[in-house]
């Protein structure tokens, strides 16, 4: 891949993924990715730290804490590889999966509840105007 080798400044990476740049720093702070720095301590990015943003950003959308995406991509300092990468994701879905189904049970009850006391209500107010 061509780009494989750009690197970015944070304005640039900030830019292209509609990011602010605090953010970015911010996700550097909880050690999510980890730029080179230049002699005059500027950071830059490479295509590994903006398909690494990317992944977060995707976490994000997905509802998942900084802690979560932690989890699934593995800190910056820590090289996962791409197997390890996947098994993790697929434990993480797995859990959110569950946790889905389990908010959709307790949802289905509170629905039927909900629908009882309305049925209660109804018959009760049809008494009271006879």
């Amino acid at each position: 891949m061509a780009s494989e080798g750009r690197q970015y400044t944070i304005s640039e990476l900030a830019s292209s993924l509609e990011l602010s740049a605090s953010t970015i720093r911010y996700y550097e702070e909880k050690g999510l990715i980890s730029p080179a720095r230049t002699p005059g301590n500027q950071r830059v990015y490479t295509a590994k730290d903006r398909a690494r943003l990317k992944l977060i950003l995707r976490g994000k959308r997905f509802g998942c804490s900084l802690e979560e995406i932690a989890e699934i991509i593995g800190l910056a300092s820590t090289e996962v590889n791409e197997v390890g990468q996947i098994e993790m994701s697929l434990a993480y879905a797995e859990r959110k999966i569950e946790e889905v189904r389990e908010r959709k049970r307790e949802l289905d009850l509170m629905e039927k509840d909900i629908r009882a006391m309305k049925e209660a209500l109804e018959l009760r107010l049809l008494e009271l105007k006879r």
